[in-house]
């Protein structure tokens, strides 16, 4: 096991894994920007690096400030979180070159899912379902729109290396399509260096349906069950939960087999995601897979028992996960609620200073957050605040738990997305289970 691992990130996910770092006994070093100076990140950290200005560019992107700051400090890995530079395939090697450990997949996994072309292409190859669409990257509007005609309105038009909901958007005739093309491809070239663009069939009310995988480096690999992540705002996820109440034993079991087919045809080593589209008759599409740790993997937690940042510290290190598919349990149901500082209406993020925050605490409840009373959500970063979840020996408990946590959560000084978050838990859709990737749009709540 390694002695010092540097995080390459910030916030509630940087804290999460100095959490994990301390009970395993292995010291850590935060990196931080000029506005994070006084972080909880950075005092909670065994040392803490500055690596430039509060710009993202200029620090938390900066491959060689954080290269050189785990040299400085004698960090034999890094854990790169989530975000930021997580999923870059270069800084990966970068970091191997130098005689440092990624914890994470390899530089040859990250690239193979980077594209979401190439990676269409794999998946096919490992025989997963694909959703229908270009073969390839569409080279021009004319392109295209010939490709949307022999497929059928609607569609997707998705940026190649895009994530995030940038590059993304539905078009529903061709008028649309010629407008469309251009401004995306361009907003797509501005944020990932690459205006590549495809399409896709659109999947009516589908699910957002993901597979949490872990694989080492000795050839094996499992599947933690699934995460519903249908309730999305603007392409961005909101509330997550584990299992999916819409996923059955045999629909679970074809979409694990198929995540961990995926991850043998590029020899994927480490934690990972495989997302999917699930449509009403239970057909379900590879949408793409994170290379990476996700925001919401407390719920997995919460219902297996598996501490994820440790099996990715054990993986990275050389270790076996030694225990196979039948030793996973599955015990009760995790929500999880992405707490924002920002306006529950516009949905804008509202920066300022936390005036006062108190967390709910109790029976099953779990808070990951990465600021404090007084602390400053800036116009720099993600806005963030942390997420609640909430464990129940079933889903009914861990719902009326996670309103009671939600009812009981004081955000002061700045707007949140609390109204938004109860509103949707105390829902009678949520209630049902009729969680599908428009419910804020079909429920006037965008």
């Amino acid at each position: 096991m390694f002695a010092k691992v540097l995080i390459a990130n910030r916030g509630e996910i940087a804290r999460r894994i100095i959490r994990t770092c301390r009970r395993l006994g292995i010291a850590t070093v935060a990196v931080y920007s000029d506005a994070d100076e006084k972080a909880l990140h950075v005092r909670e950290a065994d040392e803490a690096v500055r690596i430039g200005e509060a710009p993202v560019a200029k620090s938390y992107l900066n491959i060689e400030a954080i290269l050189h700051a785990a040299e400085q400090t004698g960090a034999e890995a890094i854990h790169p979180g989530y975000g930021l530079l997580s999923e870059n395939a270069d800084f990966a090697r970068a970091a191997m070159e130098r005689g440092i450990r990624f914890i994470g997949p390899s530089p040859e996994a990250i690239a193979a899912m980077g594209s979401k072309v190439a990676a269409r292409e794999t998946v096919k190859r490992a025989g997963a379902p694909v959703v229908p669409g270009s073969e390839g990257a569409v080279a021009s509007v004319e392109e295209a729109v010939r490709i949307a005609a022999e497929i059928g309105y609607p569609v997707m038009l998705k940026a190649s290396y895009g994530g995030g909901g940038i590059g993304m958007q539905v078009v529903n005739s061709e008028e649309e399509l010629r407008k469309a093309f251009a401004s995306n491809s361009a907003r797509a070239k501005a944020y990932f260096g690459n205006g590549e663009m495809f399409l896709e069939k659109r999947v009516q009310r589908p699910r957002h349906v993901e597979i949490q995988v872990l694989c080492d480096g000795h050839g094996h690999g499992v599947y933690l069950w699934e995460r519903e992540c249908s309730i999305q705002r603007r392409h961005q996820k909101v509330v997550e939960e584990a299992p999916s109440p819409f996923v059955d034993e045999a629909l679970r079991r074809r979409m694990g087999e198929a995540a961990l087919a995926i991850c043998r045809a590029i020899g994927y080593e480490n934690a990972g995601t495989l997302e999917f589209l699930v449509d009403e008759e239970k057909h379900f599409y590879f949408l793409e897979m994170n290379t990476r740790l996700q925001v919401e993997h407390p719920v997995t937690e919460m219902i297996t028992g598996l501490d994820l940042v440790e099996w990715q510290l054990r993986i990275a290190a050389g270790e076996p996960l030694g225990f196979g598919q039948d030793d996973i349990r599955r015990d009760g149901h995790a929500i999880e609620c992405r707490v924002y500082a920002e306006d529950p209406e516009k949905m804008l993020p509202s920066p300022g200073t936390i005036a006062r925050m108190v967390l709910p605490e109790g029976e099953g409840i779990r808070n990951d957050v990465g600021v404090e009373s007084g602390s400053e959500i800036t116009p720099f970063y993600d806005p963030m605040i942390g997420k609640l979840i909430a464990h129940g020996r079933d889903r009914a408990e861990a719902i009326d738990r996670m309103k009671q946590a939600l009812d009981a959560y004081v955000i002061e000084g700045i707007r949140s997305n609390l109204p938004l978050l109860r509103a949707i838990i105390a829902s009678d859709r949520f209630a049902a289970g009729d969680t599908t990737t428009d419910f804020l749009e079909s429920w006037g709540k965008r």
